[in-house]
């Protein structure tokens, strides 16, 4: 990716995804944050606390700081049908499934990306801690380089189709270097 492109990173309010934005910006790419929005009832919340708005004004900050336009998506109603309902029901036959990787499949990387396709993205990156290769015509997911935050296994659902369009920035850092980039930038993630 040597050209200038549109990339669409998905801003969680934390250091991974900041310091994604930062390095692809610094890359000269055309960068816009994007913070997803998946809760609004807080029946379900510990404490009647969902830390969405915190997390947005973080990735907001970040946004500001690095001179990129921000957005807020409310996927709330797809993350309610596709992910929570899904795993009430699934408890209740006393299945235990894993969220992130419906999360993933269902919103980050389907609805989501979908969006940033709209915003004429020809990229999402995300700061999962992975990487992607390509072996002819086929994409591969690998581990990433830090061996203890490795998340490739949260994104084995995602399809050749979708993973042609994702991008993970910090796949090849340590959490360490990750932090240390964000300290060296003053991110105030």
């Amino acid at each position: 990716m040597t050209q200038k492109t549109r990339i669409v990173v998905a801003l969680s309010g934390g250091v991974d995804s900041s310091v994604a934005a930062l390095l692809l910006k610094n890359q000269g790419h055309d960068v816009i944050g994007l913070f997803m929005r998946n809760w609004h009832d807080k029946d379900l919340t510990i404490n009647n606390e969902c830390p969405w708005t915190k997390d947005s004004n973080d990735a907001l900050e970040v946004c500001n700081q690095l001179g990129i336009p921000f957005q807020i998506i409310d996927l709330s109603k797809e993350y309610k049908e596709k992910i929570v309902d899904y795993m009430l029901s699934e408890y209740a036959n006393g299945n235990t499934p894993n969220p992130d990787i419906l999360c993933n499949r269902e919103i980050k990387f389907n609805v989501f990306l979908k969006y940033a396709l709209k915003l004429k993205a020809d990229y999402l990156a995300t700061g999962h801690y992975c990487i992607k290769g390509k072996n002819q015509d086929l994409y591969e997911l690998k581990e990433g380089q830090d061996k203890t935050k490795d998340q490739s296994y949260f994104l084995c659902q995602i399809t050749q189709e979708q993973l042609k369009k994702i991008i993970f920035p910090i796949g090849h850092l340590t959490k360490k270097e990750v932090r240390e980039i964000a300290k060296q930038n003053n991110l105030i993630t």
